[in-house]
């Protein structure tokens, strides 16, 4: 079990003397010529899988490709969850016209301090900027991970985790979570990080009932395996702090997103929480989007690992957001649900900040991890190694439309087993 002290924040004393990377990159000369926005689907028939009500049926991704006059193709990812046809659109209409013409050099001025305002308008800024720092690696001959760490020595060997617990329903077979975990495990992954399953409210569920699988699932993995819990918001306060007594005897790693974060009182309710967990990390922040958005929850301690995703910030505000929780002796552990080009954003990120423990990977079958790279990014042994080209050292497949046309509407619908729950 992953043994997670202040030693593993000496490096990050260290980060507050790092430079600004865009400070120290050499400038090129360099414009951008076009910017091109790319929607593809997979429907998931029965691979399909479930989270609180809803039965997720297909996946999307959404390429975001940034031209330059001198060959140089840069890509990268907005979150699907942004809405694909409202990033397309978004980008078409306001952010290609403004940068056609500019230095990709200039990404904070050009990507940084969005409005305000819908979801999809802001995403759509993140996966822009990430093909950005693509070219930037590509112009300089050096992997973007290097970049990014501004200096420092990165280290492009990263520990992931499994990431799943949304295949079992309990309704049918809670019992298919354990067998999840010890399929991971199998497999070589040294960590897990689960969900709370289908809606309670139709199988009667509580945190009473609830404790017994976290006690089956300890015993299954066993003591060294590492176990995070992801509450997805669904809990209220009360539930949260019976279930903290649990976790800590079981020794769980971390406690992520336990409350809704928007609602009034959030902060306050994490520190409770926070001090309920004294040795249990608490997580989250997959929603914020930038610094600022980040500050106050880190500066009072609402959170021991904050979890920003670079399809939502963009790698630049990713950078700032790890650099300000360095500071204040926090870890960050990128949220990373989506398919690769997803992984392949935030793991340079990872590889090149301090302050980082291990990376997230989506367990879901998703033929977007993989299929869509002439030479994916994998796993061994629970880690991986991030290639040494420049850039992302990743190349998108040609005629990826083609290949998963794009299918419209929302990836989610009601689960057609919970009847009166949609």
């Amino acid at each position: 079990m992953q043994n997670v002290t202040r030693r593993l924040f000496l490096g990050a004393a260290t980060a507050a003397a790092h430079a600004n990377p865009l400070a120290v990159i050499g400038r090129e000369n360099l414009k951008i010529t076009d910017v091109k926005v790319t929607l593809a689907s997979h429907e998931l028939k029965e691979k399909s899988w479930l989270t609180g009500r809803q039965l997720i049926w297909k996946s999307d991704a959404v390429l975001i490709e940034v031209f330059t006059d001198k060959g140089i193709v840069g890509v990268g990812e907005s979150s699907p969850y942004g809405g694909p046809e409202v990033i397309k659109k978004f980008v078409e209409e306001n952010i290609r016209p403004g940068l056609v013409g500019q230095n990709p050099f200039d990404v904070e001025h050009l990507t940084g301090g969005w409005a305000r305002g819908a979801r999809g308008a802001q995403v759509s800024w993140a996966g822009v900027d990430a093909a950005l720092w693509d070219i930037l690696g590509k112009a300089k001959n050096k992997p973007v991970y290097e970049l990014l760490a501004a200096g420092a020595k990165p280290n492009p060997h990263i520990r992931m985790y499994a990431s799943g617990g949304v295949e079992y329903a309990w309704y049918k077979r809670p019992d298919d979570l354990i067998d999840e975990a010890v399929r991971h495990k199998e497999r070589g992954y040294t960590a897990f990080k689960f969900r709370i399953g289908t809606e309670w409210k139709n199988s009667g569920m509580t945190v009473k009932k609830y404790i017994p699988y976290l006690y089956k699932l300890r015993q299954a993995v066993g003591p060294k395996f590492d176990l995070m819990q992801e509450i997805n918001m669904r809990l209220s306060l009360d539930e949260v702090l019976e279930l903290c007594p649990v976790l800590e005897e079981l020794k769980f790693l971390w406690l992520e997103e336990p409350i809704n974060q928007r609602a009034e009182g959030a902060l306050e309710g994490h520190l409770k929480i926070n001090q309920a967990l004294p040795t249990v990390k608490l997580s989250g922040g997959e929603q914020l989007y930038t610094r600022t958005d980040f500050k106050e929850w880190i500066d009072r301690g609402a959170y021991d690992i904050v979890q920003p995703d670079c399809n939502n910030t963009g790698i630049t505000e990713a950078w700032h957001i790890a650099r300000v929780a360095a500071l204040k002796g926090k870890l960050c552990c990128p949220h990373n649900w989506h398919g690769g080009l997803t992984t392949m954003m935030n793991a340079a990120l990872v590889a090149a900040i301090p302050n980082h423990l291990m990376l997230e990977l989506n367990q879901t079958y998703n033929p977007f991890k993989e299929e869509i790279f002439k030479d994916p990014l994998v796993v061994r042994n629970g880690y991986m190694d991030l290639p040494r080209k420049p850039g992302f050292g990743m190349e998108v497949i040609p005629g990826l439309a083609r290949k998963f046309p794009y299918v419209p509407g929302p990836y989610s619908k009601p689960n057609p087993d919970l009847p009166g729950f949609a």
